[in-house]
């Protein structure tokens, strides 16, 4: 119950976090992206109270906001892990079984693509290409490379991270 409070308390602190930093925009044109941006670094992604709050401040419609978060994808509706898994769908990553990789992370983790662990731990994501092409199959997790991945090489490398 005490963490549900925390948590509950954090998200409360950062949205008025976010108003205050909204403040500078108001009445200005063309800030859309660097209001989400600077939200988005506040509260490590964009709920739809902050849309709310965006969206009031630059006196712009909701599905404005709606709409350019979900197209580009530097912006999140969900919130993120500790750790950030890029998986590499790429032509050479691919052939090479990234399919099967991929497959396994999302067993181990109990997670879909797109998701978050229900502990906030690991997030997992698919891409076209991290540019490791002679070590696919590859991942990305937050800024490290592995390479040359098999499914029975990713339960070692997610117990690095526990």
């Amino acid at each position: 119950m005490a963490v549900a409070l925390n948590q509950q308390q954090e998200f409360t602190d950062k949205l008025k976090q976010i108003e205050e930093m909204l403040k500078k925009y108001k009445g200005q044109k063309g800030t859309l992206l660097q209001a989400l941006q600077e939200a988005q670094n506040i509260m490590g992604y964009l709920p739809i109270e902050v849309q709310e709050m965006v969206a009031e401040t630059l006196d712009i419609t909701l599905s404005e906001v709606y709409s350019t978060i979900t197209f580009y994808s530097f912006f999140s509706l969900k919130p993120k892990g500790k750790y950030q898994i890029r998986t590499c769908l790429g032509t050479a990553c691919y052939v090479r079984g990234a399919e099967k990789v991929l497959d396994r992370l999302k067993t181990e983790l109990g997670i879909e693509v797109g998701d978050t662990t229900d502990d906030g731990k690991f997030s997992l994501n698919a891409c076209r290409c991290i540019g490791a092409c002679g070590l696919a199959p590859a991942i990305i997790i937050n800024d490290e490379v592995y390479g040359r991945l098999t499914p029975d090489k990713i339960p070692d490398i997610l117990k690095k991270f526990e």
